[in-house]
């Protein structure tokens, strides 16, 4: 298919589901009325943003019009019209013939339009869109609302339309409309295709892969399930992301539908209190990413764009990427397959609960899990986030305790093969990772809660739910929830107003949660900028910032030192030492085997780059050895004086002199106490914890 050269996201959106050999794209320019506005817009993008060329913010309505016409060459095949997203409802007609609608803003849809669009004959397509400015009973994660979500601090510039890709495809005359494919066994891969078309009852089914061949037959239903044993196994991991191709072949000669997907072998679960891949033991090193661009919105501007983000997820240290209220593009998770990044995945979720948009919510899950799915990247399902959608109130309403519990249930339903955290933040009542978010402006309020959280003394914590609104929050609704035996993750932390403070908030905090062996991993917020939130290691266009010296891929590798010292403030965790001084430094090593060595360090002029060049050690440890998941014990570093401002940095070595974990020090005079007497990295009056 060749596309004018201004198309854009010219790329056919399902590489893991691939029927590219016969698609037509329809981005590029339609028609388009709303109030107020008639002109051209441009899809895929949202009428709010810029790539539009419309840029109408609370618009509720509008009508999207084309002309398209399917290939000839497709005459005797099925056509079938796709719609990556629409917010929020779309009624989706051929020359004035409804062919479907559909409601949901965040699930990709499709529609058979053999009967009402011919191969060769030009027809008038028009997509009738509904997008409520007022969304709080529907899914919708983010976008801002009016009248206003109670967290609409954090909500961003709506995404209303066509925000994905829209295309036709030709397909089979009996065709797999779905292909759910599941390789958590290890040993083969699980296939149910589910058919339709001309005849999809007692239909002939042929699926392959690496060289093995399963011939099947659809029940009464059109649904044909089979195994593909895979001889000599090869499991995917982060390490080694190996994907299976398989083919699904429907019918004879010229009729016939063949299609392709994807799959790994994978399994992910949890054992106690521990996370295991394939049964291995894994930490997750995760960051929250929100999936906007400051051009285009939910929709990434171009495909090089999309998949680069997990390059700079990956390059930051992290080998997990929360994906934050959004079903982010198949073409997206493909990537994470093909690079071997684990993916928490999650839908969006209204923000006032009545049984009616509980419902809503749910009503989105099945079509999340069938097609995302068959993606070995995806490793623990998300539900609700913060009790958004439950009005804060899990605790203290049956009901919505109820609605958390059934949204659970429901997902588990439709996937028993990966984790699933139903109410992401605090307030557990049935989750498989008893996740927890938390915001916390002193560095020692946050080294204290996260020791006593560890070790069971505390179970709440403060949240600000409003401007002058905080409450603390438990982990648990109720005294039922087993308080051991389920994985503890905090997903969501971070804090600083400037980026130097948030990078140093990033090293410190973080080494604190790498200090309990308890812990099973931990989510940053955040990745990225997004308009006003200006919490990302990186801002919108996903350059980096201003780190003062921290280094991220240090401070989130599979080794890093722990230094036993409370941080004075950001720029200068301590004073210039008058006189040498006693750091005691423990090594936290996540990996197959012990990690061995001694910390060495060495003083280097303030600002010198961490990690450009290991410099001649002027202080050393006695050997310490960090077994896998376990905390060592401390060795002492001795450190020499130094006057005036100055760097330490401090590394481990090993016997052959490689680096293998990197922390540093900065050395500078500090402010005096504040007004209140607090000393710097604890002022009294920082700001409270904050909400994502």
């Amino acid at each position: 298919m060749t596309l004018p050269p201004e198309t854009p996201r010219p790329e056919y959106p399902r590489p893991d589901r691939d029927r590219s050999a016969r698609w037509q794209n329809l981005n590029g320019a339609w028609d388009f009325a709303a109030d107020g506005y008639e002109g051209p817009i441009t899809v895929p993008f949202a009428w709010e943003s810029r790539a539009s060329g419309v840029r109408r913010t609370w618009l509720e309505r509008g009508t999207y019009r084309r002309t398209v016409t399917a290939p000839a060459e497709w005459a005797g095949s099925r056509v079938v019209l796709s719609f990556g997203a629409v917010h929020h409802r779309a009624v989706v007609r051929l020359d004035g013939t409804v062919v479907g609608e559909h409601t949901g803003g965040y699930e990709s849809f499709e529609f058979d339009v053999t009967d009402a669009l011919a191969p060769g004959v030009p027809a008038l397509l028009e997509v009738d869109v509904e997008a409520p400015a007022d969304k709080r009973a529907i899914a919708h994660g983010k976008q801002r609302s009016l009248p206003r979500d109670d967290y609409d601090g954090v909500s961003f510039t709506p995404t209303s339309g066509i925000w994905q890709t829209v295309w036709l495809e030709a397909r089979g005359r009996t065709n797999a409309a779905s292909v759910v494919l599941r390789g958590d066994s290890l040993t083969g891969i699980d296939v149910t295709a589910v058919l339709a078309g001309d005849a999809p009852a007692g239909a002939a089914v042929t699926a392959s892969a690496d060289g093995e061949t399963v011939h099947l037959t659809a029940d009464a239903d059109g649904v044909a399930k089979g195994r593909i044993e895979i001889r000599e196994p090869r499991l995917w991991s982060p390490a080694d992301p190996h994907l299976y191709r398989v083919e699904v072949r429907t019918g004879e000669g010229d009729a016939a539908d063949h299609v392709t997907a994807t799959t790994g072998l994978r399994h992910f679960e949890t054992r106690g209190e521990e996370l295991h891949l394939n049964g291995e033991r894994i930490y997750m090193r995760g960051v929250l990413d929100q999936g906007y661009w400051p051009d285009t919105g939910l929709t990434a501007p171009d495909a090089a764009a999309l998949l680069h983000d997990i390059e700079l997820a990956r390059g930051l240290g992290y080998n997990l990427v929360r994906k934050h209220l959004k079903f982010e593009e198949p073409l997206w998770l493909h990537e994470a397959d093909r690079t071997g990044m684990l993916v928490w995945a999650e839908p969006a979720c209204p923000s006032r609960f009545s049984p009616e948009a509980a419902a809503a919510f749910e009503a989105q899950l099945p079509a999340m899990v069938e097609r995302d799915g068959n993606h070995p990247s995806i490793v623990i399902w998300g539900l609700y986030n913060e009790e958004w959608g439950l009005d804060w109130d899990i605790p203290g309403s049956p009901a919505r305790a109820e609605a958390a519990v059934h949204a659970y249930e429901r997902l588990r339903e439709l996937d028993a093969t990966r984790p699933i955290v139903e109410n992401s933040g605090w307030s557990h009542v049935r989750t498989d990772l008893l996740d927890w978010h938390y915001y916390e402006p002193s560095i020692a309020g946050w080294k204290d809660a996260v020791a006593r959280l560890a070790s069971g003394e505390q179970e709440d914590f403060p949240v600000r739910l409003g401007p002058d609104f905080i409450v603390d929050k438990s982990l648990y609704a109720d005294s039922s929830f087993p308080r051991a035996g389920v994985p503890i993750v905090n997903s969501e932390y971070g804090e600083g107003f400037t980026s130097l403070e948030r990078a140093w908030h990033l090293r410190w905090e973080t080494q604190e949660l790498r200090r309990h062996d308890r812990f099973a991993g931990y989510v940053y917020t955040e990745f990225a900028d997004v308009e006003h939130e200006a919490a990302g290691l990186l801002d919108a266009d996903r350059r980096p910032k201003d780190w003062g010296g921290a280094v991220p891929a240090d401070v989130n590798a599979d080794t890093v030192l722990v230094l036993d010292l409370l941080p004075l403030a950001a720029g200068a965790d301590i004073e210039p030492p008058a006189a040498p001084f006693a750091l005691d430094v423990h090594v936290s090593h996540h990996g197959p085997d012990a990690a061995s060595g001694t910390v060495q360090a060495a003083w280097v002029p303030a600002g010198t780059p961490v990690g450009t060049a290991v410099p001649q050690a002027q202080a050393a440890t006695d050997p310490v050895k960090a077994e896998p998941f376990r905390l060592s014990t401390a060795v002492r570093l001795t450190v020499p004086a130094h006057a005036g401002p100055g760097r330490l940095l401090v590394w481990l070595a090993d016997d052959e002199g490689r680096t293998l974990a990197r922390a540093h020090l900065d050395a500078a005079e500090t402010e005096p106490p504040n007004r209140r007497g607090a000393r710097p990295g604890e002022f009294t009056d920082a700001p409270v914890p904050g909400l994502a």
